[in-house]
């Protein structure tokens, strides 16, 4: 809404003819409030999936519980190897390199689980080793690969917490929406939250989803929930799953967003220009983010 009334208020540029009346606004304030309902129809597990291994809980732990069966059993081949008559200084010394190099590995594992910006090439691989590299024998005494292959698709993933297949299932919140919005029998003053509420993962590039709209075929207010919906996602400081970033940093994506295509460039400049960001952020989000004067 904030950025509404400033693109309400511009008198020159590109969109200087959008206004609106009152009951345009109440409108588009339905239409921001729903447009997020078809979420209800997605597991919580995947909304609020916190790290990598997250299901109902974090698997993490079983991976800290495996170190520490293969950590035993390290031990146990080594006094078996003492008793059958190796050197016990060398065998203590191969034990502790084994041993350092577990310890490395979990944490390294642990560092993994944590959902980031951008996962390297070159961790995505030591995982894989990491996986190929123990052996661990279960209650049952069967013997079993460190890591699962689901262990390692999670583990593995670049950004984020999600695997594809649970991206897929977060994207379908916005079909249902559409679904849910568009079977109810809207007043006139209303008719339009659906396009509005609809719009906002659509891009301005024609490669959004769920319909692929280009920016001609929405109208201004499904623009101005897109790039609403992306900064507030950016910036919220009570997402389970990570850290609300700095304001510089949303607004550097903000700017790429626009330049890729993305977002509107118009709507994006009335956000800068009129300070619309600095505005949301003094009252929603937390002082340490504010790093913009």
């Amino acid at each position: 809404m904030m950025l509404a009334e400033a693109v309400n208020a511009t008198t020159e540029g590109p969109l200087a003819d959008f206004s609106m009346s009152d009951k345009d606004r109440y409108e588009l304030k339905m239409a921001g409030l729903l447009h997020d309902c078809g979420k209800v129809t997605t597991p919580v597990h995947v909304v609020d999936k916190a790290t990598k291994l997250q299901t109902i809980f974090d698997r993490i732990h079983l991976l800290d519980t495996r170190f520490e069966v293969i950590r035993r059993d390290a031990q146990i081949r080594m006094w078996q190897a003492i008793a059958g008559g190796r050197g016990e200084s060398q065998a203590r010394q191969e034990l502790e390199a084994s041993l350092a190099q577990m310890e490395e590995d979990q944490r390294f594992l642990q560092r993994c689980n944590v959902g980031g910006e951008a996962m390297q090439p070159e961790d995505q691989e030591r995982v894989r080793q990491i996986a190929r590299r123990y052996r661990w024998q279960d209650a049952q005494g069967k013997e079993n690969d460190f890591l699962s292959a689901d262990e390692v698709e999670n583990l593995t993933i670049r950004a984020g917490t999600l695997t594809e297949a649970e991206r897929e299932i977060i994207n379908h919140h916005i079909v249902a929406t559409i679904r849910m919005l568009e079977s109810l029998p809207w007043p006139k003053h209303l008719k339009n939250v659906p396009e509005y509420a609809g719009g906002h993962h659509e891009r301005m590039d024609g490669k959004g989803y769920p319909r692929g709209l280009t920016r001609e075929q929405m109208s201004v207010q499904a623009r101005i929930m897109g790039i609403a919906d992306i900064f507030e996602a950016l910036t919220a400081r009570d997402r389970p799953y990570k850290e609300g970033m700095k304001l510089s940093q949303a607004l550097a994506i903000m700017r790429k967003f626009r330049d890729n295509g993305h977002v509107d460039g118009d709507l994006l400049d009335v956000f800068l220009k009129q300070r619309v960001f600095l505005r949301y952020a003094e009252r929603f989000m937390d002082k340490s983010q504010l790093d913009v004067a």
